[in-house]
């Protein structure tokens, strides 16, 4: 099992294949298994390089410690150091693709393409609000209910309807997880290390070409937030994705690789006549 040393913490990563590097940071309900689905399509022609951030997976619990996203944003650094990545492409997701701006804002030689699926530059009084009643359901232990209160949410209705048997194959996973103190003492401190995130001010200095993903039926970080990231960034494309909620991965697995291993291997990047 992989792990680095990172201040007092051990980190949890995986990297397998070759070819031009690719990091994948997940949402904060997520890990590393995560992006199971998209593996051969990334190995066939890329480094897939995976990583828990602390408070995830088998990287370190931060039991009574109190963080922010620079924190994350530090590990993800010593990450790419340990490993020496070089023309690297970081993929983040929620969570992960607000932890990935702060890291290019701070970090801007470690990475070369961003590509930011359902984020945003700032904890809205909407998210902020939505974190805290995930945090109070947490409490209760009750797992059900937590995932009524927190799934249903990630996806677009349509999916979430139509796909009903394979919605109740996550519940059937997810509820024994939500059930646990162990699983809700951690994201209890994920939810709470983002509510400071606010990067608003400062993310017009992020230069990477960046492609922004939208979801037309995100409800948690809805198309106003990417929109925000797009006019601010001086060199990001904006692809909206007509039919998919805030988990856009799940909803349409082929439309999202393929949007990911295009933008990070394209090598024709302006038009000669």
């Amino acid at each position: 099992m992989p792990k680095f040393n990172f201040k007092d913490y051990e980190v949890y990563y995986e990297i397998e294949g070759e070819g031009r590097p690719i990091l994948f940071l997940n949402g904060i309900m997520m890990s590393t298994a995560s992006w199971n689905t998209f593996k051969n399509s990334v190995i066939s022609s890329n480094t897939l390089v995976r990583v828990d951030f602390l408070d995830q997976g088998y990287s370190s619990r931060m039991d009574g410690i109190t963080y922010d996203h620079n924190l994350q944003a530090e590990l993800l650094h010593a990450l790419i150091e340990h490993l020496e990545l070089k023309h690297l492409t970081i993929v983040g997701v929620s969570y992960g693709g607000e932890v990935a701006l702060r890291h290019a804002l701070y970090y801007p030689k470690d990475v070369e393409r961003l590509v930011l699926a359902n984020a945003a530059a700032w904890t809205s009084n909407w998210l902020r609000d939505i974190g805290r009643a995930w945090n109070a359901v947490g409490k209760t232990l009750d797992g059900d209910a937590y995932y009524d209160l927190a799934i249903p949410v990630i996806y677009s209705s349509k999916f979430y309807q139509e796909k009903e048997e394979w919605m109740e194959n996550r519940r059937k996973v997810l509820v024994p997880l939500f059930s646990t103190k162990a699983f809700q003492e951690r994201m209890n401190r994920l939810v709470n290390s983002s509510e400071s995130h606010d990067i608003r001010t400062e993310i017009h200095k992020i230069k990477h070409e960046t492609l922004v993903i939208s979801s037309l039926y995100d409800c948690l970080t809805p198309l106003c937030e990417q929109e925000l990231i797009v006019k601010e960034l001086k060199n990001a494309h904006h692809v909206i994705l007509p039919h998919c909620g805030h988990a856009s991965m799940y909803e349409d697995p082929l439309l999202f690789i393929s949007l990911v291993l295009g933008f990070a291997n394209a090598k024709d990047t302006k038009f000669v006549i």
